[in-house]
C-alpha cells in the first residue's frame, strides 16, 4: 500500500496542488471528522486520529493508496511524527502543508523565523518561561490551553499588560485577529482553532552566574546569598531550561532569581514577611517572571509544590533535618545543594545526606574583596561559606 501523510493547511484555502492530488489519488481517506467533511467528499473515508487506530485502519484495508490527512503542516506538532516509525512496513510520502504559524505571520506582516515556537494543542507547556527567552513566543493552542488559558497565566505571574495577538479559525470565512494586551483575553472565548503571539517578556540582561550584589534591592538583616557563592552553586545544581527549582529561605531572592533566569520554574520559600515583599521587588526589578515566590516555613510550606528536579537551600529556620527529609521524600531524584556558614549546620547536612543515601561533596569557598584605604587597595575577606550537594545514584 501506498501512504500519503498529508498537511492539509490552515483551511480550505491553503490546500496545495500536491495534498489536492494525493488525496484525488488516494482510494481510502483518514483523518479527523473535521478534515474528512474538508476534504474526503467522495471518498471512503474513516474517522480516525490516534495512530493505532490510523495504523490498524490502513491494515486493515485492502486499497492500494491511502491519504492520512494531518492540519496544518506535517512537520509542525503533527500526528506525523508518531505515525512514521509505526509505517516502516508501507511505502510513505511526506507532503507539507501551510501552517497556521505562516498564515499567520503572513496576517501580520510579520516574519517568523525568530519566533519561539510553542504548542499547548494537546500538551503541557509552561507558557510564562516560553516569554522570557527573549523572542516573541507563538503557540498553538487547543484543549490543553486555549488562549484566555495562556493570557491567565501571564497575568498570574505579573504580566497583565503583554502584547498579544490572537488569530482565531485562520483561514476560514469566520478568522479574525484580536490584538490586545493578556488581561483583555482571561474571560474571552476563543474558537478552538485559535493561535496566540505574545511579545517577549520584560527581562534583566542576563548576567551569567552571580549577578552583582549591589543590583538587587536590599533591606537590613534580610540575609543575601553573595555573587561568589551564587555563582557556584549554580554551577553545582547544573540547572537546566526544563527544570523545577525550589529555593528554600529565599531572602532578598537572588538565588531564586538567578535560577529563574535559567530554569522553567522557581518556587522560592520564605518565612519572614519584610523579605518577601523585598524578593517581589527583585522578581519584577529583574523580570524573574517564572519564579513564584511562597509565604511559609518549610517543610509545610513544600506541600502541594509541583516536585523539584533541583533544590537549593540557603536558610532553614533550625529545620534542616526536617526539610532534607521532606525533600528527599517529595523529590526523591532532586540534586541538593545547602548554604552553610556555620560547623553545625555543615555536620547537620553531611550526616543526613549520607544516611539518606545521597552523594555528597563538601566546598568550602574564601573570598576576598577589594577596597580602598588610604589611597591604596587592600584585600577584605568574605564570611566563608561551606556548599554541600547531594545527588542519589
Amino acid at each position: 500500500m501506498k501512504v500519503s501523510l498529508v498537511g492539509c493547511g490552515c483551511g480550505a484555502e491553503t490546500l496545495t496542488a500536491e495534498a489536492a492530488e494525493a488525496i484525488a489519488r488516494a482510494e481510502l481517506v483518514i483523518g479527523s471528522e473535521r478534515m474528512i467533511r474538508e476534504h474526503g467528499k467522495g471518498k471512503h473515508c474513516v474517522s480516525a486520529t490516534r495512530p493505532e487506530e490510523i495504523v490498524s485502519a490502513l491494515r486493515q484495508s485492502e486499497c492500494e493508496s491511502a491519504a492520512v490527512l494531518l492540519g496544518g503542516d506535517s512537520g509542525f506538532y503533527s500526528g506525523a511524527k508518531s505515525l512514521l516509525p509505526l509505517l516502516s512496513e508501507e511505502r510513505v510520502t511526506v507532503i507539507p502543508g501551510i501552517s497556521s504559524l505562516q498564515v499567520f505571520a503572513a496576517r501580520l506582516g510579520r516574519d517568523w523565523q525568530s519566533w519561539n515556537l510553542c504548542s499547548s494543542h494537546g500538551r503541557v507547556c509552561n507558557p510564562v518561561w516560553e516569554v522570557c527567552k527573549g523572542k516573541p513566543a507563538f503557540f498553538l493552542t487547543g484543549s490543553v490551553a486555549g488562549p484566555s488559558e495562556l493570557c491567565a497565566a501571564f497575568c498570574e505571574a505579573g504580566l497583565n499588560d503583554l502584547p498579544v495577538t490572537i488569530g482565531e479559525n485562520l483561514g476560514t470565512g469566520e478568522e479574525q485577529i484580536h490584538r490586545g494586551t493578556a488581561k483583555d483575553y482571561v474571560n474571552f472565548k476563543f474558537s478552538s482553532l485559535s493561535v496566540l503571539l505574545a511579545e517577549k517578556a520584560p527581562r534583566f540582561p542576563d548576567q551569567g552566574p552571580g549577578i552583582r550584589d549591589d543590583y538587587f534591592e536590599r533591606a537590613e538583616k534580610i540575609p543575601m546569598t553573595k555573587r561568589e557563592i551564587r555563582a557556584v552553586a549554580l554551577s553545582l545544581l547544573n540547572v537546566g531550561e526544563e527544570d523545577v527549582c525550589w529555593d528554600i529561605g529565599a531572602g532578598t531572592g537572588s538565588v531564586s532569581i538567578e535560577l529563574a533566569l535559567r530554569a522553567g520554574a522557581v518556587y522560592g520559600i520564605e518565612r519572614d514577611d519584610e523579605a518577601l515583599m523585598l524578593a517581589e521587588r527583585n522578581r519584577r526589578k529583574f523580570g524573574a517572571w517564572n519564579l513564584k515566590l511562597i509565604r511559609g516555613q518549610a517543610p509545610e510550606a513544600l506541600e502541594g509544590l509541583p516536585t523539584a528536579d533541583r533544590v537549593f537551600i540557603g536558610g532553614s529556620g533550625g529545620h534542616l533535618r526536617e526539610i532534607l527529609g521532606s525533600v528527599g521524600e517529595k523529590c526523591p531524584q532532586a540534586e541538593i545543594c545547602v548554604s552553610a556558614i556555620t560547623l553545625e549546620t555543615l555536620h547537620t547536612a553531611v550526616a543526613f545526606l549520607e544516611k539518606a543515601g545521597y552523594r555528597t561533596e563538601v566546598l568550602q569557598l574564601t573570598a576576598s574583596r577589594s577596597r580602598t584605604a588610604g589611597g591604596m587597595h587592600m584585600m577584605t575577606a568574605l564570611n566563608p561559606v561551606f556548599l554541600i550537594s547531594g545527588a542519589r545514584p
